[in-house]
């Protein structure tokens, strides 16, 4: 979700990684929608060029998607089509947490599969061709094609590495169902509100299909005498070792004829890890090594399940649920205060409209202070309240905790505290570069002291995250 600070965060990290000019083609996306190449110049009072040069950037990096939106032609003219471009948010967020991504590679495979994916991390997509030689630029010794094509395998075995969407899908308009029962069309309309975003409808049809998504088909391959065979029926499959040659890099791995493919990071797969180890670490905190074994078995046997598993009813559901409950308890806490703290925990168990007395009644708290610490929680927008009028001069105030905009407005928080760490460590990271030689303009406690604050800001940004990927991915 695209809160107002969430937006500013997504902002500033596409200035700090791409300049002035790229972010704001990137913010009108952001708070505008899908717009077409026109629209764009017409907002940013760019050139064509450079919002065309913007746009290729943001492309390249995983940041924008482009897609063509089918419209019904007017008097009897067909179908007609125009290219839109689409800000892709979390995209934009998960930049924050390219090191997470890289720590995991480094756990789970080896130092060449972590290179080929830092790689492309920094360059957002890339042929296998552009890895073979970023990896021999990067070593004095050079390195063998079949030693990044093993990589690469790896990377695909795993899911890491996946290969990119449609450059520009056409995504037909919204088929609207009319429903005779009211009750049925209302369900049906948030069902399809929840479902079937914009953005869910473009990405879902620029991704490729499953079978090829993490596939590497090649045209040309060895045979094991030696000799080249082009038939179309074998083809490198994730997880088959099979030799090629460097005419065979040059015309590149290619799904049909003359297409070339560009590989880039799977999110989806490292989010989906990233979900499993918070679950993990939820239930060690609060049961056994017992629990998280059994936990540990079940994520791995639903692996190739898991959107039937991510139900309502689902576990993996209630232990995101409850971390999330965790995680607002302990903001109240922290921000109010134990009264308001044990105030909270009734109002989000209760889930129903609570009358101050026996609020105070209840979490024994004195009945001085209870109106204080509601109206403290109600202003700061942690608390619904209703007033119900009982006579001319006497009113009852009702009290409870609605948790889907709760949560929104406690993901804009996180976004807005993200924003100013982000912030923080730019500006020491400048104020370190002015100075013209560190080594003899500092003494060493004050390097020290330099290295701690940045040590310390990262660290706070990435525990931070953890918070953030709770409430916006998981």
């Amino acid at each position: 979700m695209a809160t107002p600070y969430g937006i500013k965060l997504a902002v500033h990290l596409i200035t700090n990684h791409f300049g002035n000019l790229v972010a704001k083609v990137c913010e009108n996306l952001l708070r505008r929608g899908p717009l077409t190449l026109q629209q764009v110049i017409r907002y940013t009072e760019l050139t064509p060029q450079q919002v065309k040069n913007s746009l290729l950037i943001l492309i390249q990096h995983n940041c924008v998607q482009a897609f063509s939106l089918e419209s019904q032609g007017g008097f009897g003219d067909g179908p007609k089509a125009n290219t839109q471009y689409l800000a892709l948010f979390s995209n934009i967020l998960h930049r924050m947490r390219f090191p997470k991504f890289l720590e995991i590679v480094s756990r789970e495979l080896d130092q060449e599969c972590k290179e080929l994916l830092e790689g492309l991390l920094q360059n957002g997509r890339l042929t296998l061709v552009q890895m073979v030689e970023r990896a021999k630029s990067k070593r004095k010794d050079g390195c063998r094609e079949d030693v990044v094509q093993e990589g690469l395998t790896k990377l695909l075995a795993a899911h890491f590495v996946e290969r990119c969407p449609a450059p520009e899908p056409l995504v037909p308009e919204p088929v609207k169902v009319e429903t005779t029962s009211k009750k049925r069309g209302a369900k049906s309309a948030k069902i399809n509100e929840e479902s079937e975003t914009i953005e869910q409808r473009v990405l879902a049809a620029a991704g490729p299909m499953e079978a090829q998504r993490f596939s590497m088909i090649t045209n040309t391959e060895f045979d094991v005498n030696g000799e080249t065979s082009t038939d179309d029926s074998p083809s490198l499959i994730v997880g088959e070792k099979r030799k090629r040659d460097s005419l065979e890099l040059d015309r590149e791995s290619t799904a049909e004829e003359g297409e070339v493919v560009l590989w880039r990071a799977n999110f989806e797969e490292f989010l989906r890890r990233l979900r499993h180890m918070a679950c993990i670490e939820n239930v060690r905190a609060s049961l056994d090594d017992g629990a998280v074994k059994v936990l540990k078995a079940m994520l791995d046997a639903t692996r190739g399940l898991e959107k039937k598993v991510k139900t309502e009813k689902s576990d993996l559901k209630k232990i995101i649920e409850s971390a999330q409950n965790d995680e607002v308890e302990s903001i109240v806490l922290k921000r109010y205060g134990r009264d308001a703290y044990r105030i909270f925990r009734l109002l989000s168990k209760n889930g129903r409209l609570v009358e101050t007395d026996k609020i105070s009644d209840t979490t024994f708290v004195e009945k001085k202070d209870a109106p204080k610490i509601l109206y403290k929680m109600w202003k700061d927008e942690y608390l619904h309240m209703e007033k119900l009028v009982l006579a001319p001069n006497r009113n009852i105030l009702l009290w409870k905790v609605n948790k889907r905009p709760l949560w929104e407005h406690v993901l804009d928080e996180m976004f807005h505290s993200a924003l100013n760490l982000s912030l923080r460590a730019a500006y020491e990271w400048d104020k370190e570069k002015e100075v013209i030689n560190p080594l003899e303009a500092m003494t060493k406690e004050e390097r020290q002291k330099q290295k701690n604050i940045r040590i310390l800001l990262d660290s706070s940004l990435l525990k931070l995250d953890d918070a953030i990927m709770l409430f916006h991915n998981f």
